[in-house]
């Protein structure tokens, strides 16, 4: 594939999730290649790379959240960004605004990733900001969340 790629996009890994190999993704085929500092796992569909980012999304749900931010757990935009994109590497309440504003609610608004419609929308945000667009049809943004939905 072309170097002039998004990196998450060359990796079929659309969320720039870190290779970890006791995570074994459906998909997974290891660490990216190519560039001087690997970092970002591989996957061999970008369909699975979306559905290893939606399943860490709603992972995230039973983690302990900011104390004093929605409800209990990881419930609100701000929460979830903050632990997919910590601030000592983003622009995290920008990154939250602009997915909240994805959503219709506030940063802080407790919301539902469980529901097909908030991941998905989630799941659009993120691959916009990390690659810089979408360069997914609908259709592969549909499996991918329907796959982390099962």
């Amino acid at each position: 594939m072309a170097q002039s790629l998004p990196r998450g996009v060359r990796n079929n890994n659309p969320g720039n999730i870190d290779y970890n190999p006791r995570n074994a993704w459906q998909g997974q085929l290891g660490l990216e290649l190519g560039v001087p500092k690997p970092r970002f796992a591989r996957f061999d569909t970008p369909e699975n790379g979306i559905r290893a980012l939606g399943k860490l999304l709603l992972n995230y749900r039973g983690k302990d959240g900011i104390a004093g931010v929605g409800k209990p757990g990881i419930d609100t935009p701000l929460e979830f960004i903050n632990r997919w994109a910590p601030s000592n590497e983003n622009n995290t309440q920008a990154y939250a605004a602009a997915i909240a504003k994805r959503l219709g609610v506030g940063v802080r608004d407790s919301i539902n990733m469980a529901d097909p419609r908030t991941l998905r929308e989630t799941v659009l945000g993120i691959i916009v900001h990390e690659n810089g667009s979408n360069p997914y049809s609908a259709s592969v943004i549909d499996e991918g969340v329907r796959r982390a939905l099962v």
